[in-house]
């Protein structure tokens, strides 16, 4: 680790502690050149496999921006789409694997989206799962409705029935 003030290649580690409910170490560091202490933090990596093959680092960021395009025109903040990435890598990283393809990281933010916002889910599922009729959809929104009536405890806000504005 090159120190960020003089650039010495070594350094040594005064203090390690887990940060971020333990998904990443922070560690503070001072170099034995100059003296001076500096934090790093350290992260396990997670790669997306897409349909090509490739291998890409998750991003939160991708996660945010599809799930932004679902929820165009509806009363989402950018916080609550922040809420959801977080959620959304949690669920990933929990499931304690290196890689995983793009197609499971697509399954794991219908979960989340469909608690923030049941239009916002049905136009991420319907591309996303690839709806190619009108069968599809009453389906998909006859799940909802199930769904809803499972949950009569949800907190105002979170939910909204189908066909309320």
């Amino acid at each position: 680790m090159f120190c960020p003030f003089c650039r010495h290649p070594d350094s040594r580690v005064v203090d390690s502690r887990l940060a971020d409910d333990g998904s990443s170490i922070r560690r503070r560091r001072q170099c034995p050149e100059c003296g001076r202490r500096f934090s790093t933090a350290e992260t396990t990596s997670l790669s997306v496999i897409k349909r090509s093959g490739v291998a890409e680092p998750f991003s939160r960021g991708k996660v945010i921006n599809g799930a932004r395009k679902a929820c165009q025109g509806r009363p989402v903040s950018e916080d609550d789409l922040a809420l959801l990435a977080q959620e959304v890598e949690e669920s990933v990283r929990a499931r304690g694997v290196a890689e995983i393809d793009a197609h499971e990281v697509g399954l794991a933010i219908l979960g989340p989206l469909q608690k923030l916002d049941q239009v916002a889910f049905l136009r991420f599922a319907s591309v996303y799962q690839d709806f190619s009729s009108l069968e599809d959809f009453e389906s998909a929104i006859a799940q909802l409705r199930t769904d809803s009536a499972r949950a009569p405890n949800t907190p105002s806000g979170v939910q909204r029935p189908l066909g309320a504005h």
